[in-house]
């Protein structure tokens, strides 16, 4: 078994392919060179920190938790919602199980809590990480269609569908309502 600090190292190498993982689903919509699930991770933890600040939950929580939630993809890729009817959803316990196994205790108990608190939603900082990658993809969406791409619009309905907090379906009103550019002129 690798000492400590190696498994962490291993583990970060692992970490650096969602740079690198395309947010497949884009594809479809035409999208040439979609974000990487990295770039969503990042923008969902942000999210997840003002919808839990407004919604009275831990910031701090609700961010970590949206920085964990795609981490998986460095195993299976992003599988689009297309390919559901062909294959059976991986269980993302299980695949961190198995990516955090060599880690020390406490930062492999970290990271698989926060998944399994996130796949949960039963705290309310587990829905606003929820809500927040919902979020960020229906902006990434609404930005996609302002570059041209005018097929999006599955994408920005199924988001705002999903959403659980009231703080988040005011947003997702309010970014439909908005331009992208128009934060540089708020």
């Amino acid at each position: 078994m690798a000492d400590e600090a190696t498994a962490l190292a291993a583990f970060g190498y692992e970490l650096g392919v969602l740079k690198r993982v395309r947010r497949a689903g884009w594809w479809q919509a035409g999208v040439r060179d979609p974000e990487s699930v990295a770039e969503h991770s990042v923008r969902a933890a942000q999210l997840a920190a003002l919808l839990a600040a407004e919604e009275g939950a831990s910031p701090e929580r609700a961010a970590f938790l949206a920085l964990w939630h795609d981490t998986q993809e460095t195993r299976t890729g992003d599988l689009p919602h297309s390919a559901q009817p062909y294959l059976v959803k991986p269980d993302p316990r299980a695949i961190t199980a198995d990516q955090t196994a060599a880690l020390p205790a406490r930062s492999g108990s970290a990271v698989r809590s926060a998944v399994d608190e996130y796949e949960a939603r039963s705290t309310v900082a587990a829905r606003c990480a929820k809500d927040a990658d919902k979020l960020e993809m229906l902006l990434q969406a609404l930005e996609y269609r302002a570059a041209g791409v005018s097929t999006v619009e599955e994408w920005i309905s199924s988001a705002r569908a999903d959403l659980f907090t009231d703080t988040a379906r005011r947003v997702a009103d309010a970014a439909v309502a908005l331009s992208p550019l128009a934060w540089r002129t708020l």
